[in-house]
């Protein structure tokens, strides 16, 4: 099998290969072809239209790289971990964007997240190659771990205004992560991500580049606190979300839930047939506007007799035909006491079951509830500088979202949107699942967070989602929640290293690859990693079936076989009853190369797959 991520280049050459198929030959991509197919749509001019930055070349390699890391289970760090749909992950986001590829590609329908604003004060430049070579690093930064891989938490800086790249670095940061962000999202897919001034315009530019500018929703400005700071002149007391589809066609997002106010307002005081109503303006324009002669004419109130018309040679909305149609089923109202002027009735039963969102939100709560939410979870731990009120979250998770999909977050931070799936999944009894990726980022030492024993951002979020699980959990009517949580951490298996050249280096390694596995790999480490290599998730149910003291494992969804400690006879003829599509085996456990081929052709003779490690 192989053991990298998804290569992106291939898959992306692919999707070309489908549609163009004629523009490759002896599966190479022939341009030449390539520009006669396209014709007069392909951009020859030396000057275009583009979003620019010093290191985006870069940035477009960090994109292509593969990797060999795997996540790691922490069942000590989880809640009911077997049960759990949840899934929090403690490590650098790339690295776990890159990961979470083959497993998740297209299975994600809403992503939000909330980047660093580019302050000045937020800290966030490092290397982005999980794996790279020591003399690579030394050559960025002079220092190595005692493996020859960088330490990615060491690598934390701020980027100040005064950086000669300011805003490249915080775009070369960026893009590769929304690049990956939007494979993992559902054709119907959508991601909302919140940003301030500093950045809003860069932001926009960059997401028209990778969702493409057709596929922009809206840019929502958030009402975050009640009044504006006094150290300008013109304080900013809002922040932006915006909004973008992966497909924009394919995208259907939610109406605004009616509030009991609204729904109060629809009420059935003549006990009319159709129900409850509540009175609408009649007039196309209330305003007045253009003399139409088949909409200008008297409605006659049925109860005193008087005509009534369009107000400022204005229109009625329908014509005679039609009107009268609405008074012979009253469905025009004239006021409570019968003598007012004349209103359309509008029927519950006829209206939207929802009412449209508006671009400006200042119905959700402000930024001081995000802070009180932390402290009611976790005491005291005034750290994060730009926390987001769960009510906020549950207003986009609502909208974006439907009660089985799948949330990621991969800027998780004190971990709001874990809470707000979970109390929202509690409100409407669905069943949304939440992914939420937070690097161990160090805490200062004279913090609260720290003094309360939290060492970094991660444990402070997995302890926060912890707690709302252990308060919901206590509700009579509520499911029993959990989350799953992993850690971003190098192969279980031997990685040929390709910075090396000596003979003794490569004679060491070539004695490594005897056994696939590294030495002191747990088997439950090793069967997560081959999940996600082999393209499945994480929730994935794993049956450990036993027999004669001996065990294997078996992916009942997908009808895989997995044996990591023993293959014998016995073993053999168990997986032989089960019939499995495809079983994966450690090369080490075959003595000989004679047992693996006749394995090998008695698997092929049943229909089953043989994958060695």
């Amino acid at each position: 099998m192989d053991g990298n991520s998804l290569n992106i280049t291939a898959e992306r050459i692919l999707q070309l290969k489908e549609i163009f198929p004629e523009v490759f030959t002896e599966d190479k991509i022939d341009f030449k072809r390539l520009r006669e197919v396209l014709g007069d749509q392909v951009n020859t001019q030396k000057e275009i239209y583009e979003l620019c930055w010093a290191g985006k070349s870069e940035s477009r390699g960090d994109i292509q790289k593969q990797t060999t890391a795997t996540l790691i289970p922490e069942r000590e760090n989880s809640v009911e971990f077997d049960k759990a749909e949840n899934i929090f992950i403690e490590g650098e986001n790339l690295e776990a964007l890159r990961i979470l590829q083959k497993s998740y590609f297209g299975k994600v329908k809403m992503i939000y997240i909330d980047p660093p604003y580019n302050t000045g004060n937020d800290s966030f430049i490092y290397p982005d190659n999980f794996n790279e070579s020591q003399n690579d690093y030394k050559k960025r930064t002079g220092l190595a771990n005692e493996n020859g891989f960088l330490e990615k938490e060491n690598l934390w800086q701020k980027n100040t205004r005064e950086s000669g790249r300011f805003h490249s670095v915080w775009l070369s940061m960026m893009y590769p992560r929304l690049f990956l962000a939007r494979n993992l999202l559902s054709e119907n897919g959508v991601i909302f991500i919140s940003i301030d001034d500093n950045e809003q315009e860069n932001l926009k530019l960059l997401l028209n580049e990778v969702f493409g500018e057709e596929n922009f929703i809206v840019q929502i400005i958030w009402k975050k606190r009640s009044t504006p700071p006094n150290d300008k002149i013109i304080g900013t007391n809002h922040d932006y979300i915006l909004a973008y589809a992966k497909n924009i066609s394919s995208c259907r997002l939610n109406l605004k839930q009616r509030t009991e106010e609204q729904l109060n307002r629809y009420q059935n005081p003549d006990n009319h047939p159709k129900g409850n109503w509540t009175s609408g303006d009649i007039m196309a324009n209330v305003k007045g506007g253009r003399y139409t002669a088949s909409l200008h004419f008297p409605i006659r109130n049925p109860n005193t007799g008087e005509d009534h018309y369009p107000s400022n040679n204005g229109n009625w909305r329908f014509n005679k035909d039609k009107i009268q149609q609405l008074l012979d089923n009253n469905e025009i109202y004239f006021g409570d006491n019968g003598k007012g002027r004349p209103k359309l009735k509008r029927f519950f039963d006829d209206v939207k079951v929802g009412v449209t969102y508006p671009s400006i939100w200042d119905f959700v709560p402000l930024n001081s509830e995000a802070t009180a939410e932390i402290e009611e979870h976790l005491g005291n731990m005034n750290i994060f500088d730009t926390p987001k009120p769960s009510g906020l979250i549950k207003e986009l998770i609502k909208l974006g979202s439907s009660e089985d999909d799948i949330v990621l977050d991969f800027f998780g931070g004190s971990c709001t949107t874990a809470q707000s799936i979970l109390e929202l999944n509690t409100e409407e009894n669905s069943n949304r699942k939440f992914i939420v990726v937070q690097l161990a980022e160090s805490i200062n030492e004279s913090s609260e967070a720290y003094k309360n024993g939290y060492n970094n951002i991660a444990e402070i979020g997995r302890r926060r989602i912890g707690k709302v699980i252990e308060k919901l959990n206590l509700q009579p009517s509520s499911k029993i929640l959990g989350f799953k949580s992993y850690k971003v951490d190098q192969s279980n298996f031997n990685i040929w290293r390709s910075d090396i050249n000596g003979k003794d280096e490569i004679l060491d390694q070539l004695k490594l690859f005897l056994k696939s596995e590294k030495s002191g790999s747990k088997e439950e480490n090793m069967v997560v990693e081959l999940l996600l290599k082999a393209g499945k998730s994480l929730t994935t149910k794993i049956e450990t079936v036993e027999i004669d003291n001996f065990k294997f494992y078996y992916l009942v969804a997908h009808n895989i076989c997995i044996c990591m400690h023993e293959f014998n006879s016995a073993i053999r003829g168990r997986i032989y009853d089960i019939q499995p599509s495809q079983v994966i085996i450690l090369n080490s456990l075959f003595e000989s190369d004679e047992e693996l081929s006749n394995t090998k052709l008695e698997f092929e003779e049943v229909g089953i797959k043989l994958s060695l490690i």
